[in-house]
């Protein structure tokens, strides 16, 4: 495909093809954020072509900052000839990492200090351009000699501190073991066993204390100024990342893909564990003990063991620094990535994260970006960089559930007892500080399964609750009821961080069962000998009947005690931006302690103060602008304020993008029908849908439809219930065999894995329908609102020529859950006058959310066309239509009767129906 050369305003934007109009639009208003260092909320339908706007844009603007950075720094560093200010100052406002030396000095100082004091920031400055040019030459260097297979930069240096890392752990645990102890009275360790027991503990008062007078050794290199993209799923990623390969700029980018240790371990027996938690601790663990063999003694065969790797063999410096700098020589995605580490057996994971400064895209998951933890651990640093959001319509959502986390009363007594038995098997190797911590955390443990009605050291499963029922609470009065409020969780919280407790305890118990005979006499333990059975059922996993089909292996469950590090540092959030849940269920074991974020904008607002420039870009915004999701910002409704104010942006630097679509007006045909071929009036409440003739006229509905429709129709029902119920009375009443005469009907599985499988029949069934002549015109996909074909599937062409959405799918008000966010919002923000309160704003504008989603699946480029059926008379309502997308809203049609409704939709079909070309699914 040809390379077209786009100049808008002076600015040179390479794209593929000639670009829309609005395309154009785009890359430049884009441009002009991102050198202002403003914050864009850019609204684009879906099949505009944002991503390819976004990839040229952005990439451009980063193309021209570069070039203006190396010719100041030329001109700076050029012999005989002074810096000059407006060069110096270019400089400082393009620096990425920089902030300008210039501070306010008094008025009345002497020229002679002045020129003194602007003399000595130039040195400065000149000296700084020099070390970057340095760095800059180095890198660039090291770069060209992967050609030709050189040795890494800093292979060696990175090798040594790893080694002496692991040394040091090695030694402190045997000095620790050693010390002042004798072997009759701490009794023998099993071979193996070492590496369970905590190492000698130092806070971090202790560890600055102790480490005051080292200098840090400068071993990583400097991050360039660089573009972090972010979407929700690693498929999006995946297409963002094939979109970049096609552009302009494909050859010559510098991209880095990051994603899990799921998606990027080419480790076999670690990819095996199956579930997250796991292969992060095994990891993390077959690091450390890298240079240690682990023998399984052979003299102990009733004691079950579990054999474990010493270390990784993909787990090498050297071979990660080659496969770096292969990943900045050429654009990867995910598969290739994983490929050339195997191939390279160098690990994927690690030598993605090695590549991440001298990368000028990083591509990544939302919680990578929005956690700030994982962004720490993964190398991620935001100062002075740009940051595009996509997909940005789950943002909200998104920030809510990384910082949400929810514990069982299985999980807590589970780990109580695991703790329990640890502790009294390593009590006289364990370090005063080490016993401390263990016994606080025990006690939190009981604390928490009393709050739930229940005794810790009784089985969970039959301890009977009398009294039921959800009980929603605030941080400081959670912890004030547990009686744990005297308690540091904040020096908890890092406890369990830096011992890495978790990863010990599950360490032990896999070597060890759960009861261990030795303990059997233990005072503390003579209550826990009814655990056996229920803990064994606890770590047997999931029933097979609960897995996925094609899943081989049961995915092994992780360590309570990781749940609930998680909850425990949920529960150190601020009293107003939280709340707890005590959800008591018919046992303790079925209870629940959930914490609910109420304000994700505190964990936003990090992002927003560190980065040069923030975009936040989706398809369906128009909703989410006046969302009340990120609260609590500016005491506003709309969505920018609220989203942005918390870290102190001013209005004037946020801007805001929404264009049209790129499909002619007459291509689409949405319509509101209000009643139904009976008359009957369709009103799709909770209370109403149910009906039998609620469900009919539905059923007649469509088969009208399916009778003038050609190719594919996708139906969206508000639930899986809903569709399981609809389904059931059409088989029963012939409404089903009546559609079938006309269209082939598939449902939407349930199961992930099978979706792949039911889309595939859909589309060929479409594809053999449109080649031959019978009764059999297409097919119907019967879907969920929020479901797995709502979002990230196109059903462009003959595979969606009419999407159907059947009710509106208000979220259930009755969950304690959105109540409070309800009553949270009606405190925090003033209510309008004549608006509705804020609470009842945030429920439609959820319902909203999911309905413009799902019905902007059809329309995927600029000679598509379909029509869109909204089946409920309130959708006619003036608040409901202000929230539909404008490229529909300013073309939607309200039918009161469906005579109307028909003869339109047979009139646009007959008259835009011609062959397709191509039945792509992208997943």
């Amino acid at each position: 495909m040809a390379e077209e050369s786009q100049e808008m305003g002076g600015i040179h934007f390479p794209f593929p093809f000639p670009p829309y109009p609005i395309q154009k639009d785009f890359m430049a208003e884009l441009y002009k954020v991102l050198e202002a260092g403003k914050i864009g909320i850019f609204e684009s339908p879906t099949g505009t072509g944002k991503s390819l706007s976004l990839i040229c844009g952005a990439l451009s603007w980063l193309r021209d900052f570069e070039q203006k950075k190396l010719q100041a720094e030329a001109g700076l560093l050029a012999p005989a000839s002074g810096p000059t200010s407006s060069g110096r100052n270019s400089v400082l406002s393009s620096s990425s990492c920089q902030e300008p030396s210039d501070t306010l000095r008094p008025a009345g100082d002497p020229d002679w200090v002045t020129e003194f004091v602007q003399k000595k920031e130039e040195r400065d400055l000149v000296e700084r351009l020099r070390e970057e040019q340095l760095r800059r030459r180095k890198r660039e260097e090291r770069l060209q000699e992967v050609c030709q297979d050189g040795r890494r930069r800093f292979a060696a240096k990175r090798s040594r501190q790893e080694e002496e890392e692991t040394e040091t752990l090695l030694r402190l645990s045997r000095e620790m073991l050693a010390a002042d102890t004798a072997p009759e009275q701490l009794g023998q360790l099993e071979c193996g066993e070492e590496h369970l027991v905590l190492a000698e503990y130092e806070s971090d008062e202790e560890r600055r204390g102790s480490r005051a007078d080292e200098g840090e050794d400068d071993l990583e290199e400097e991050h360039i100024t660089k573009i972090y993209y972010c979407s929700r799923t690693h498929s999006q990623l995946a297409q963002f990342v094939r979109e970049v390969q096609k552009s302009p700029f494909g050859k010559e980018t510098r991209l880095v893909s990051l994603g899990s240790r799921q998606s990027l371990c080419v480790n076999e027996d670690v990819k095996s564990l199956g579930s997250v938690h796991l292969m992060n601790d095994r990891c993390v663990d077959m690091q450390r003990r890298k240079h240690k063999k682990m023998r399984i003694g052979e003299d102990k065969p009733k004691r079950r063991r579990q054999k474990m790797q010493a270390s990784c063999p993909f787990y090498n410096h050297e071979q990660m620094e080659l496969l770096r700098d292969e990943i900045l020589l050429e654009v990867k995605d995910m598969e290739q990535l994983v490929a050339l580490g195997k191939e390279a057996q160098a690990c994927p994971y690690y030598g993605s994260r090695f590549a991440i400064p001298a990368a000028q895209l990083v591509v990544l998951p939302y919680p990578m970006l929005l956690h700030a933890a994982t962004r720490q651990a993964a190398g991620i640093r935001l100062q002075g960089q740009v940051v595009i959001i996509d997909e940005a319509h789950n943002l909200i959502d998104t920030i809510t559930n990384i910082h949400s986390t929810e514990v069982n009363g299985s999980q807590l007594c589970q780990a109580h007892s695991q703790l329990l038995q640890y502790m009294e098997r390593y009590r006289k190797r364990l370090k005063a500080k080490n016993l401390m911590y263990i016994k606080q955390i025990l006690y939190l443990l009981d604390k928490f399964v009393a709050v739930l009605g229940g005794n810790v050291k009784q089985n969970p499963s039959t301890q009977s609750l009398p009294q039921t029922g959800s009980e929603l609470q605030s941080i400081n009065d959670f912890l004030f009821q547990s009686q744990v409020d005297n308690i540091n969780l904040f020096k908890v919280q890092r406890y369990l961080e830096k011992s890495m407790l978790s990863r010990k305890l599950f360490g032990f118990t896999e070597c060890f069962g759960v009861v261990l005979p030795s303990l059997s006499d233990s005072e503390e333990n003579r209550g826990l000998g009814g655990f056996q059975q229920f803990l064994k059922s606890l770590q047997s996993g999931p029933p097979e009947d609960s897995l996925e089909e094609g899943q081989a292996v049961a995915l092994r469950p992780a360590s309570p005690l990781m749940h609930i590090e998680a909850f425990l540092e949920a529960l150190t959030t601020a009293n107003q931006d939280g709340r707890v849940i005590v959800n008591r269920q018919g046992s303790v074991g079925q209870s629940s302690l959930k914490f609910l974020l109420l304000n994700p904008a505190v964990h936003f607002a990090q992002v927003v103060k560190e980065c040069r420039a923030l975009v936040i870009a989706g398809g369906t915004m128009q909703p989410a602008l006046r969302s009340q999701g990120l609260m609590s910002l500016l005491q506003v409704s709309d969505f920018r304020e609220q989203l942005l104010a918390c870290s102190g942006v001013e209005a004037s630097r946020v801007v805001e993008f929404s264009c049209g679509h790129v499909i002619p007006p007459d291509n689409i045909l949405p319509l509101i029908i209000c009643s139904g071929p009976s008359n009957q009036q369709l009103e799709f409440t909770y209370q109403r849908r149910e009906l039998p003739q609620m469900m009919e006229e539905t059923g007649r509905i469509l088969c009208n439809l399916c009778n003038v429709v050609p190719g594919g129709m996708v139906c969206f029902l508000p639930s899986y219930e809903y569709l399981r119920q609809v389904h059931a009375h059409w088989d029963k009443t012939g409404l089903l065999a009546r559609l079938s005469v006309r269209k082939k009907i598939f449902q939407e599985p349930k199961r992930a894995s099978q979706v792949e499988q039911v889309l595939t029949a859909y589309s060929t069934c479409i594809a053999s329908c449109s080649h031959s002549e019978g009764h059999l015109t297409g097919a119907l996909l019967l879907s969920v609102v929020g479901g797995k074909m709502s979002e990230g599937i196109n059903f462009s062409d003959d595979l969606g020529r009419c999407v159907v959405m059947v009710g509106m799918p208000y979220p259930n008000i009755k969950s304690p859950e959105l109540q409070e966010k309800m009553a949270y919002l009606d405190q925090t923000i003033p209510r309008t006058h004549g608006q509705p309160p804020p609470g009842t704003v945030l429920i439609e504008n959820l319902c909203m959310k999911a309905i413009n989603q799902s019905i902007g699946r059809a329309i995927r480029h600029q000679k598509d066309f379909a029509s869109i059926v909204l089946l409920d008379h309130r959708y006619a309502r003036p608040s409901i239509l202000a929230k539909l997308p404008a490229w529909i809203r300013d073309r939607v049609e309200v039918k009161a009767t469906f005579g109307p409704a028909f003869a339109a939709m047979r009139k646009f079909h007959r008259e835009k129906s011609h062959p397709c070309l191509g039945f792509v699914v992208n997943l």
